[in-house]
């Protein structure tokens, strides 16, 4: 199958790109943006060897590539609207199909048009995706708005197996533009994820107990990473997620559980100690 050929699959199969003027075919996508709305941006890289091992089925590949940036437009509160992809691969058609299979698959699920993207041939599995979501005007969440006294919560239990499937709380996100005053996605870990959130609020943080996902210890919770759950912090007590504990005047970016300095430890991609 030519490269033309793949391309006018991949339009077919992503159908009518909604809320875009010009989609896949041109040399840009074109995206009016609704009235009253702020745009948000998000990329991540998925890369063989490094975000999934080698033989892992292609739909997922696909499915997760999206996951992965979903999480951060649910982080702070909004909609996603399209996305773009650059896959470099393998010369092979049956794993191009599986890859957006299940990536379409998750868009329609979240109403993400795939306006876009490049292709290339390569001698591994390197994935590109660019996400573009919206949030009401003055309303998107962000990491640097917890003040001391706030309520700290997770969305979910914590320490899953890295390759377990990753559900976008885009739901839960667009409900806590109401009540959250800072919030993010737990991507490395909440002992390394909790402590930027609090490096940039200017706070410490006291832990009371973090959720265990069955099967998973402690020190995964803390460390591990790859749990694209809400982490978020709240002035008042919610019934949503799990309360871990509360926002403390403190060292901005000391985080403690049970009075204990956690350290963060969690998946840092250059292992440079940030302490």
């Amino acid at each position: 199958m030519s490269e033309l050929d793949l391309v006018e699959k991949i339009r077919k199969r992503a159908g009518k790109p909604k809320g875009m003027v010009v989609g896949i075919g041109d040399d840009c996508a074109l995206y009016r943006p609704r009235h009253k709305e702020d745009l948000l941006f998000t990329t991540d890289p998925l890369i063989e060897g490094v975000h999934f091992v080698k033989g892992t089925d292609a739909s997922r590949v696909g499915e997760r590539a999206l996951a992965r940036s979903l999480s951060d437009i649910a982080a702070m509160g909004g909609e996603p609207r399209f996305c773009l992809i650059s896959l470099t691969c393998p010369n092979d058609a049956k794993w191009i199909d599986g890859f957006y299979r299940g990536l379409l698959k998750l868009a329609a699920k979240t109403h993400t048009t795939l306006a876009g993207g490049d292709l290339s041939h390569g001698p591994a599995i390197h994935c590109e995706v660019m996400v573009c979501g919206a949030v009401p005007r003055a309303k998107a969440l962000v990491r640097s708005g917890a003040k001391v006294g706030d309520w700290i919560y997770v969305s979910a239990p914590l320490g899953k197996p890295w390759d377990s499937p990753i559900e976008p709380r885009l739901s839960l996100g667009k409900k806590l533009r109401a009540s959250a005053s800072a919030c993010m996605d737990i991507s490395d870990g909440i002992s390394l994820d909790l402590h930027r959130l609090c490096k940039e609020s200017r706070v410490a943080a006291e832990l009371d107990d973090v959720p265990v996902y069955p099967g998973a210890t402690l020190e995964r919770a803390l460390h591990g990473g790859e749990d694209y759950e809400l982490l978020w912090t709240s002035p008042r007590k919610s019934r949503l997620g799990f309360c871990v504990g509360r926002i403390v005047a403190g060292k901005p970016g000391l985080v403690r559980l049970r009075g204990i300095k956690v350290p963060p430890q969690g998946y840092d991609h250059f292992g440079i100690d940030i302490t």
